[in-house]
């Protein structure tokens, strides 16, 4: 059997075809060591379609939710990355990496046997709300058009632009004892909520930075992107579980697009004007973007202000 058959969600290669997956949400718990693109990869077999995207990237050493979008699904997705996201985090103070988490090359240790809880608060405090962040040079962010992780990688120094993030919450649930390599280390079990585009092994870096003794992310689990949480997730194990000759199922277009936007309930003859791309009256305040469900519960659209209609940004139901 190859390696590739192994891996959680493989299969041998001799299996039968599943039938293709029905355009929807997968809401995956990606496991550790895994990136994205590896699930997307295998979401590719499993769903019998190269028509397979993701929102929101995760570190390999990460888990949690990945939304994975199949079909015209893929198109709903860059509405999901927005969303904001729940994660349970290990941060180790006494200890900077190079990547700013447990997979990166020791930079130093400093004892920090002397911290206690409280000596966390007012830094805690100082990374919640509205702040800069400087992104882990080590990351996925493009710098002239390649990679930062991938500069870092071929030697060069990259220093990236702090960019404006909100953090909801960043809450202490544990503080204790740990070592490395001698060294008196302290481990920090943190809860956060945090908008798009924020970095929580940043987080973990700057706390560290903050009380003079370097810091690092050790676990990282994500619980939420917007509406989508572990209650949905499925494992890749999970999902090849499925008999070879039934399709994986989905969330419906609607219901996922339910999860991250307000919805407009169309009458039949709206639905029929998006369909065709033309503008609807718009009722309420909701300027967009907006998922425009049909009376018979199918997303036609999703929909935004422009002018005085609200308009198709993108038709998911188009006039046959």
């Amino acid at each position: 059997m190859s390696a590739d058959a192994r891996r959680p969600g493989g299969r041998p290669p001799s299996a039968p075809r599943r039938p293709t997956a029905a355009d929807g949400v997968l809401v995956v718990d990606k496991p550790a060591g895994w990136t994205s693109h590896d699930v997307v990869a295998r979401v590719r077999r499993l769903a019998s379609t190269r028509k397979v995207g993701h929102a929101g990237t995760l570190d390999p050493m990460a888990t949690g939710v990945l939304v994975v979008g199949i079909g015209r699904a893929t198109r709903l997705l860059t509405f999901v990355t927005g969303a904001d996201k729940d994660y349970a985090a290990t941060v180790r103070l006494g200890v900077a990496t190079t990547t700013d988490d447990a997979e990166g090359e020791v930079l130093a240790r400093s004892d920090a046997g002397h911290l206690v809880r409280g000596d966390l608060d007012t830094h805690v405090a100082a990374l919640t709300g509205d702040i800069l962040q400087v992104p882990s040079a080590v990351s996925a962010i493009k710098v002239d058009g390649q990679r930062a992780y991938a500069r870092v990688r071929a030697g060069e120094d990259v220093e990236l632009a702090a960019r404006p993030v909100r953090v909801t919450r960043l809450e202490v649930l544990d503080v204790r004892p740990a070592s490395s390599d001698g060294v008196a280390a302290l481990d920090v079990d943190v809860e956060v909520t945090c908008s798009s585009g924020t970095y929580v092994r940043a987080l973990a870096r700057d706390l560290g930075a903050a009380l003079g003794v370097g810091g690092h992310l050790t676990a990282l689990r994500r619980s939420r992107v917007g509406g989508f949480g572990l209650a949905q997730a499925r494992t890749l194990d999970e999902l090849a579980a499925t008999p070879d000759d039934v399709a994986v199922t989905v969330l419906p277009l609607a219901e996922a697009a339910r999860a991250v936007l307000p919805v407009r309930e169309l009458s039949e003859a709206e639905a029929r004007a998006l369909s065709y791309g033309q503008g609807i009256d718009p009722v309420g305040g909701s300027a967009g973007p907006v998922a425009a469900v049909g009376p018979d519960g199918v997303l036609v659209a999703v929909v935004e202000a422009r002018g005085a209609r609200l308009r198709p940004t993108v038709v998911f139901a188009p006039a046959s």
